[in-house]
């Protein structure tokens, strides 16, 4: 059995072009579909026919990332000739993207008379944002123009609204018969004899102002032929070849290990390339193909064990759009970290805050943590030197900024009038609420934001002490020592067990139950004692559906197992809770959470995690319900599969030392497993773990450079105030 996300839909996508369709390759104008680019879309509808009449789908996929493939068929067409037999023709929409689109129609003939007929395609372009695609309102506040240029047998239609412009062209080459226009339709006359073919390729420009994102000029068939060297197969083997192998005797966990890298891959923002192996991830596909903080920050971070090069985009970017002002507008204040970036219409008029926008708590602080981890896994003391500045902004920013009340703890409350209610990672607006269901108000002083703080100052310690800079490494070791304390004092509420999911405006516990207690974990500042019950609350029947961890539980009255954070199961929240276990020793705990996360993946579509499915209880013939707009592809989805195995294999690196650290503790249901080309600061490794005699058995193997390997479990943070 096999689970598609949301309506069948084909999505290809390359960089920052994507297009969505419908599984017959149309375009309908209602619903997320068209030809998109920097948050305008480009082509809004799409239809073809014969005579007037549609084609009948028989089969349609995505062959790979960048390119989809459609088989139709005909009806009966009724001509001045005669009737052309149902199913004699053969159409083929074949598509590649690269900046733009590049398509192949082909026609056969596979009856037994000649077949004499219109083939129409129907085009057209609204240039709406982004943002009101997704709402399903669109307001017109420019001007369309369409054109047929005789000469060249090109259609542009173009947008323009004072100095915002968006132009599509569409370009008919290598026809075997004449192209026309006439009611907004593009026309070939066709006639076949039988066993005849005849071919049309179609190039989709996407211009904005001055640029032009033009597409590949080769066929799909050589676009997709890992024997012709286009640029994309070149990106996307260069890739495979470049990130950590994972042999494996597990079919689920190899495959979703491999869907995962692929996904990884295609969703690099090439626009945002600083170098080979410099680049950012989108946070996902067809929303939010851009770049944002903690989306981009974590998939980083998941990215570790498969290519830790991959930070260096994200942090050098995310770097130079660091706020250095107060605007109310975009919820920025110096030193803060973005939310997300948007280059739409809406954005490029100020509508929206997005232009930037800011409205993000928790980024600032994981920008710290993503850097001292990438520095572990590279041993390059550049970061540390080139982002010295950033380092010490974003520390002003948590003391100053992200504490609004000066009582120690981080807050959010939103500035904007158009910004977000909620700056955690669950920032839909419904998505923190009282025990009994009810909305909380902000300022909100979610648990998770006092652990990332905890968890970077001592990430930073570690940094200054190794740049000699001791005092500067006390004193935050100090201030963590401290927020540990206060934390535990305020947020723990005996009478349920667990933390608080957040502080109210009163500074009052909210004793919600909720997955944000197991990112406390990760970020290692709970304490020992209390460890176990915050496991064993969140692997309760309220909280585990049996194919995750939800994102709230079962008994409050909130729940909905379908929305988007009052009980759904995020992968990437369930992955960074895998590591939360690992750290506190909760090995047995960590393989039943990922091996239900597995189970899980083998039931949806080419084993591709999305971006969040539903909190139903696992049952006797159920199985993941997909929340129904989730994007498929996503960064952080993707990047949880790598998080689970590295929890599993409790893989910690200490590049700058040389030094590569395991606690491998293996299920029975991965008896071996071998990693190859895991990259280690300048040196590669081999990394084989096989279980004998129910003992989990490691060896390594060098393969470049120069690497020690020990077996060491991981600890929380120790900490004492001086």
């Amino acid at each position: 059995m096999r689970i598609t996300v949301g309506p069948p839909i084909l999505t290809i996508n390359h960089g920052g072009t994507f297009m969505v369709t419908d599984l017959d390759g149309q375009i309908q104008q209602d619903g997320f579909l068209g030809i998109f680019a920097e948050d305008t879309r480009f082509l809004s509808y799409y239809a073809c026919y014969a005579n007037g009449s549609s084609w009948v789908r028989l089969r349609s996929t995505t062959t790979t990332y960048y390119a989809s493939r459609v088989y139709l068929t005909n009806p009966e067409i009724l001509t001045e000739d005669g009737a052309i037999q149902q199913n004699s023709l053969s159409l083929i929409i074949s598509r590649t993207v690269e900046h733009g689109i590049h398509e192949d129609l082909d026609l056969t003939n596979y009856g037994l008379k000649p077949a004499k007929f219109t083939l129409e395609i129907a085009l057209r372009s609204d240039f709406a944002d982004i943002f009101e695609v997704s709402s399903g309102k669109y307001v017109r506040r420019g001007c369309l123009e369409t054109n047929w240029d005789i000469e060249k047998k090109e259609l542009h239609t173009s947008y323009k609204n004072k100095d915002f412009f968006r132009s599509l062209i569409y370009q008919p080459r290598n026809y075997d018969s004449q192209p026309h226009y006439a009611n907004g339709r593009i026309n070939y006359e066709i006639a076949l004899k039988p066993g005849e073919s005849w071919h049309a390729c179609g190039n989709y420009i996407l211009v904005e102002n001055d640029r032009k994102r033009e597409p590949i000029h080769i066929c799909y068939y050589k676009a997709v032929d890992e024997e012709v060297n286009t640029e994309l197969e070149h990106l996307y083997r260069h890739w495979l070849e470049t990130v950590t192998e994972v042999t494996v005797s597990n079919e689920e966990v190899y495959r979703a290990y491999r869907q995962s890298v692929s996904d990884t891959g295609a969703l690099r923002l090439y626009d945002y390339d600083f170098g080979p192996d410099e680049w950012l991830p989108a946070a996902g596909v067809p929303k939010f193909v851009t770049l944002f903080g903690r989306d981009s920050l974590i998939a980083t971070l998941q990215n570790m064990i498969t290519h830790p090069g991959f930070a260096r985009g994200t942090l050098k970017k995310l770097a130079q759009l660091q706020a250095t002002e107060m605007d109310d507008w975009r919820d920025a204040q110096p030193g803060k970290i973005l939310h997300e970036i948007r280059k739409g219409e809406l954005a490029h008029f100020q509508k929206i805050p997005h232009t930037p926008y800011y409205g993000t708590a928790d980024a600032t602080t994981l920008y710290l943590i993503v850097l001292h981890e990438a520095w572990k896994w590279t041993g390059d003391d550049s970061l540390l030197h080139d982002y010295r500045d950033t380092i010490l902004q974003c520390l002003e920013w948590i003391d100053r900024y992200g504490d609004l009340d000066g009582d120690g703890f981080q807050e959010y409350q939103m500035r904007s009038p158009s910004g977000i209610e909620n700056q955690g990672w669950k920032d839909s607006g419904d998505a923190i609420v009282y025990p009994d269901g009810s909305q909380v108000k902000a300022p909100k002083a979610l648990c998770e934001l006092q652990g990332y703080v905890f968890d970077a100052w001592m990430r930073m310690a570690e940094i200054f002490n190794y740049l000699d800079e001791g005092d500067r490494a006390d004193r935050l070791r100090n201030k963590a020592a401290k927020l540990r304390a206060q934390f535990e004092a305020t947020f723990w509420c005996e009478d349920i067990g667990f933390y608080a999911f957040t502080l109210d405006p009163d500074k009052k516990p909210v004793r919600t139950i909720a997955s944000n207690p197991g990112h406390c974990l990760w970020s290692g500042i709970v304490s020992r004692e209390r460890a176990a019950q915050v496991v064993q609350k969140l692997l309760a029947p309220d909280m585990y559906s049996g194919w995750g961890i939800r994102t709230l539980s079962a008994n409050n009255p909130a729940f909905n197992p379908f929305s988007y954070h009052r009980g759904s199961i995020w992968p990437h929240d369930n992955g960074i809770i895998a590591l939360g276990f690992k750290r506190y020793g909760f090995t047995e705990e960590t393989a039943r959470l990922a091996r239900d996360l597995f189970e899980a993946t083998s039931y949806f579509a080419s084993y591709r995690l999305p971006e969040l499915y539903s909190g139903v209880e696992r049952s006797p013939g159920a199985f993941p319900v997909p929340y129904i707009e989730a994007n498929v592809p996503q960064a952080w989805a993707a990047g949880s599969i790598f998080h689970l195995l590295q929890a599993i294999l409790g893989l910690q690196a200490d590049a700058p030392h040389k030094c590569l650290y395991v606690d491998p503790c293996l299920p029975h249901w991965i008896p071996e497993i071998t990693l190859s080309r895991l990259e280690v600061g300048d040196a590669c490794i081999q990394l084989r773990f096989w279980l004998e005699d129910k003992v989990t058995r490691w060896d390594a193997t060098l393969q470049k450079g120069e690497i020690e390997v020990k077996q060491q479990a991981w600890q929380p943070w120790k900490v004492e105030a001086s």
